[in-house]
């Protein structure tokens, strides 16, 4: 027995001496990162790549730890954006935002279906890809606005609309695409997206109607006491909406729209230190399950994915800050913003596993995602102008012009 603690020790000792290695040299990372003006982002991502699976030196992280820890990563991020946000503004953000929604959906959900089919992927392989090109990151979404201090912009407002839009629908889909992989019927897909929707709107009604209460009663004089009710509550809320197949993230956002006044504060306070931890784990581990080796035979095809879904989603972020009166520049910021692609693109093509959906889906997946979350918090930061529809063909006209043409004959003579 002895010498099975005495092994048990050594391995925890060494799960310790890595995850602190890991840590630190996240911190490098960001320090580095926010020294040059850049999210420290693609810096995770890429650290995953040298350090994971096929990766030039290979940590062995559980499994069931590198789950929970993205999870709970995924959800701080959600809480501490919905904090920013009341009930109110949620609300007449959606019922302002629902267009944009809808252009969202056409707009990043096609490309995704129809490349599924030209790859000869099926119908099943289509509607899997195009949940994987719809859906932005709220991860980094979320973490990209805090880094760049843009919560209080503008064009934020938008931005946000169409992240809790799309979760909304993930609350549709997801249950839809799993009784479609198990091969259920139509009647129990439809019940389960109706349970799924039905709970999303029960939460989303108690988060609003009930903020006053739920804050009196996490309150408390303790720092240590409202951070552990808080952490808890977060934690149980999320279990719960996955129970239902409804997003965690959702839960967790919701959790962070319903708190008001002082507790609010406070909270934010508390729990940001931890979601700066549990997102950096949650970057970092979500590429190092990514093997290297199995990216260059879909580079190509996920690329070019990649390219047409950024552009689709900077038009879909340009036109819901149109629809608030934003400037330009602002829906520029709004568009790029949103290319980037993450949790749930992953979510989506690991339901792949062990199903007669092509096996290509789940590495041209991860190397979709794998561009867009670090183009997009490249774009994000640096906002290069877009040129509109209005600037492209004044600029057409002015090529056509009769004035043109004379001059161009004129050099040609």
């Amino acid at each position: 027995m002895f010498v099975i603690l005495a092994a048990g020790s050594s391995d925890v000792a060494m799960a310790f001496i890595e995850l602190g290695a890991l840590v630190i040299g996240l911190g490098v990372l960001a320090r580095l990162s926010h020294r040059v003006g850049l999210s420290p982002i693609p810096a995770y991502l890429a650290a995953g790549l040298i350090f994971g699976t096929g990766g030039l030196a290979q940590i062995n992280f559980a499994d069931d730890f590198i789950d929970l820890a993205s999870e709970i990563g995924v959800l701080l991020l959600l809480f501490v954006l919905g904090l920013e946000y009341t009930g109110a503004e949620l609300t007449d953000g959606l019922r302002k935002g629902w267009r944009s929604g809808c252009v969202d959906l056409a707009l990043n959900f096609t490309p995704g279906l129809v490349a599924g089919l030209l790859l000869g992927w099926g119908p099943l392989g289509a509607l899997m890809l195009a949940g994987v090109t719809y859906i932005s990151s709220s991860g980094v979404v979320s973490k990209l606005l805090g880094d760049l201090d843009r919560m209080a912009n503008r064009e934020t407002p938008s931005v946000l609309t169409i992240l809790v839009f799309e979760d909304l629908v993930m609350a549709a889909y997801l249950p839809v695409l799993g009784v479609l992989l198990v091969g259920g019927s139509v009647v129990s897909g439809a019940i389960s997206v109706g349970v799924a929707l039905s709970v999303t709107a029960l939460v989303l009604v108690l988060a609003i109607r009930m903020g006053g209460p739920i804050s009196a009663l996490l309150s408390a004089r303790s720092d240590e006491a409202l951070l552990l009710s808080v952490m808890g509550l977060i934690l149980v809320v999320g279990g719960l909406a996955q129970r239902v197949q409804v997003s965690a993230a959702i839960g967790a956002f919701l959790v962070g729209i319903a708190l008001s006044g002082e507790v609010r504060e406070r909270a934010e306070d508390l729990l940001t230190p931890l979601r700066d931890l549990f997102a950096a784990l949650f970057f970092v581990l979500f590429s190092l399950r990514i093997d290297p080796g199995d990216l260059p035979p879909v580079l190509v095809a996920a690329a070019l994915l990649a390219g047409i879904t950024a552009l689709t989603k900077i038009a879909t972020g340009r036109f819901a800050a149109r629809q608030l009166g934003v400037g330009p520049r602002g829906r520029d910021r709004a568009g790029m913003a949103l290319v980037a692609r993450g949790e749930f693109s992953i979510v989506i093509a690991g339901l792949a596993a062990g199903t007669v959906v092509d096996s290509a889906l789940a590495p041209t997946a991860a190397a979709y995602v794998l561009i867009l979350a670090v183009v997009g918090p490249l774009l994000a930061r640096f906002n290069p102008p877009v040129p509109s529809l209005d600037s492209m063909r004044r600029r057409l006209a002015r090529w056509r012009s009769p004035d043109r043409a004379v001059a161009g004959g004129d050099a040609s003579a």
